[in-house]
């Protein structure tokens, strides 16, 4: 694939209006930063877009003399309340913070040696290939979104954050790190909430290796430009995954001793669960093996703590 031509300007080369992080590279290889902010400059311009659509058919389907709703009028006042609200649907708020955890021996966000995040292409929905590409790991599919709030203003969504996450495949090798698949980066990936406060990957259900409940890791960063530095984080955890999903995973092929290796734990007895049994993070799943898995997690994020 051709890498994008950038526009020479007196201050250097530009692409989409800002300068080049890495001047002398090609716009493909900026690097995880420049793609997000990428990223956000074209959501802005679709949200104009549609910002002036909807206030042109406002116009034309109000009434003459009735007065439209103003912005201000239409917007609740940011007070704490028990759901969070995303597409119109309102959802039960967990009782607490999303518990902060280990980032784990394999988080590849540069803490102990590999760094994906200082990489172009990272930001990506789909995270079943490599980062530049190629065939997806094998695995039952699945798809899940984090809904993240911010309590520190009522938790209202926590919209424009960038959410690092990452997972073992099937047999419970990390990317990066396994013998092996140190030159691989798959099940590794960054997006930006949107306006829900929501970010949601295509990948596959996660193996089980020895001592450690399935799971998903995630860390949270302040903005796009916060994460090539780890330091950055504002909250690094976990995703849980209910017993009956895992165990119905677990029985198909190609999740080698998985199923074993579940039959040995709980989520009480697991290091990073059994504090409260992951109350508040396992994930609500809907699916089976054959058409695969939608989990979903609430995040509540306390900036304030």
């Amino acid at each position: 694939m051709n890498s994008p031509e950038p526009t020479r300007t007196p201050d250097g080369p530009a692409f989409e209006g800002r300068l080049l992080d890495r001047p002398d590279d090609d716009v493909v290889d900026q690097g995880a930063a420049f793609d997000i902010r990428t990223l956000l400059t074209r959501r802005g311009m679709l949200g104009a877009v549609g910002i002036a659509a909807g206030a042109a058919l406002l116009a034309a389907c109000t009434p003459r003399g009735s007065v439209a709703p103003s912005s201000a009028a239409a917007s609740p006042a940011a007070t704490p309340s028990a759901t969070a609200t995303a597409g119109g649907a309102a959802t039960a708020l967990p009782s607490g913070e999303i518990p902060e955890e280990t980032a784990g021996p394999f988080p590849g966000d540069g803490s102990n040696g590999p760094d994906v995040l200082e990489g172009s292409g990272v930001v990506r929905s789909d995270i079943r290939a490599d980062v530049g590409g190629g065939d997806a790991v094998d695995g039952v599919p699945l798809s899940f979104t984090l809904r993240l709030t911010d309590m520190a203003n009522g938790d209202r969504p926590f919209a424009g954050v960038a959410v690092y996450v990452w997972h073992c495949d099937a047999e419970g090798r990390y990317s990066m790190y396994t013998s092996g698949v140190e030159d691989r980066s798959w099940l590794r990936g960054v997006q930006v909430t949107d306006a829900d406060g929501q970010v949601t990957f295509t990948s596959i259900f996660p193996g089980c290796y020895p001592g450690r409940w399935p799971h998903i890791h995630f860390e949270v960063y302040p903005d796009a430009a916060s994460i090539t530095d780890s330091g950055n984080a504002i909250a690094t955890s976990q995703l849980a995954f209910p017993q009956s999903a895992a165990s119905a995973v677990y029985a198909r092929a190609g999740y080698g001793d998985s199923a074993s290796n579940l039959g040995r734990l709980s989520l009480a007895s697991d290091m990073v669960f059994g504090d409260d049994g992951g109350a508040l993070q396992l994930a609500t799943m809907t699916g089976d093996v054959d058409a695969g898995y939608t989990a979903s997690l609430v995040v509540r994020v306390d900036t304030a703590t």
